[in-house]
């Protein structure tokens, strides 16, 4: 009975804006995740339980427990059910820009705010409405999302989606998880997803400790930092030009030859830095356009500021807390001054220790 109430209070969050059919798939997929959802501790306790499936849920029920006691994140009935999901991704998120913006198209919704982008539970489903969005000149872009956050609507399973990757991927994404959960703004995806980023990011490193395991390999998170320093670098270009007064046809130009250049330099990156490295090779396998970028501006935007904001609290979890939300109850002029303040000092302090 709970559960029946719970789903159609989903369908009222996520009417807003959005059509019929979309309220519905979101309806039936939320319903399906959790219909199929399991106690991991019943299967911890189930002697036919995939002995390697139970390491797995084991690490990730001690990372959930470290994430409440030491990463004062909520304490919860999240992530103790586990999901088999019958497809190899919960979502696919669906980004889309105009032809001369890195503006995306906002997606609203009851409670939540609008979003800069829109889940569906299918492929095809997004599929079909980014053709739909492609037939009115828009650009798109489809990221496959292994893990989300209800926002405590649900109680959140562990999605075998989430363990594609090792297990210091699945600790970091409950910790990014969590956190949105913890604190979120209405209609400031960056905030939300930056912020939900360093917890995730900060989080792992200290549970590692934990566990007498050395730091994520600095050379890997270097590698991953100076790729989205290049993207970024490319938005800002692309910014400045289609913010010029040039004519449409000439930003269009313009426009491909930035994408060249990003392709070059990437190419010249990966041979130079990293010896050839294929680890971002998938994403520019796709195509590159203005949506492609977009995801690089809301997860990793603000992550130095709160890095730094962190560190001006003490790294105390609570306190650090206490300052996102008052940072995050700012109007969203002021709320994008104090950021950009924070982001400022942690550039100085970087400069300094280089």
């Amino acid at each position: 009975m709970r559960t029946a109430l719970v789903i159609t209070g989903l369908a009222w969050l996520l009417a807003g804006c959005s059509s019929v059919a979309f309220v519905q798939q979101s309806w039936e997929g939320q319903r399906e995740v959790m219909a199929l959802s399991v106690p991991i501790q019943t299967l911890l306790d189930d002697p036919a339980t995939d002995p390697a499936l139970k390491a797995r849920l084991a690490q990730a029920q001690a990372a959930r427990r470290f994430a409440s006691t030491a990463l004062a994140l909520p304490d919860n009935a999240s992530y103790t059910r586990y999901t088999a999901l019958p497809r190899p991704f919960v979502l696919w998120n669906l980004f889309v820009a105009p032809e001369l913006s890195l503006e995306p198209v906002q997606h609203c919704y009851l409670f939540t705010g609008c979003l800069a982008y829109k889940g569906y539970f299918s492929r095809e489903a997004a599929d079909a409405a980014a053709q739909r969005w492609r037939a009115q000149g828009m650009e798109v872009f489809i990221g496959d999302i292994p893990a989300y956050s209800t926002l405590g609507w649900y109680d959140d399973p562990l999605l075998s989606s989430m363990l594609h990757w090792d297990d210091d991927y699945v600790a970091m994404t409950l910790f990014h998880e969590l956190a949105h959960q913890r604190f979120y703004v209405r209609d400031d995806t960056a905030f939300n997803e930056s912020f939900a980023t360093f917890v995730g990011r900060e989080g792992l490193r200290q549970w590692r400790s934990r566990q007498g395991l050395a730091p994520p390999d600095p050379a890997l998170a270097r590698q991953s930092a100076e790729f989205t320093e290049l993207i970024m670098a490319a938005r800002e270009r692309l910014q400045i030009l289609y913010a010029s007064d040039l004519s449409d046809e000439a930003k269009r130009r313009g426009k491909k030859d930035q994408f060249e250049r990003l392709r070059s330099e990437y190419d010249r990156w990966r041979s130079e830095r990293w010896q050839g490295s294929e680890r971002f090779d998938g994403w520019f396998a796709e195509e590159l356009n203005n949506a492609s970028l977009l995801p690089f501006g809301l997860y990793d935007r603000w992550v130095p500021a709160f890095a730094m904001l962190f560190r001006e609290n003490r790294e105390d979890w609570p306190a650090f807390y206490r300052a996102v939300e008052r940072i995050g109850q700012l109007p969203a002029s002021d709320r994008q001054r104090a950021l950009l303040e924070l982001q400022a000092r942690a550039a100085a302090v970087d400069a300094m220790s280089r």
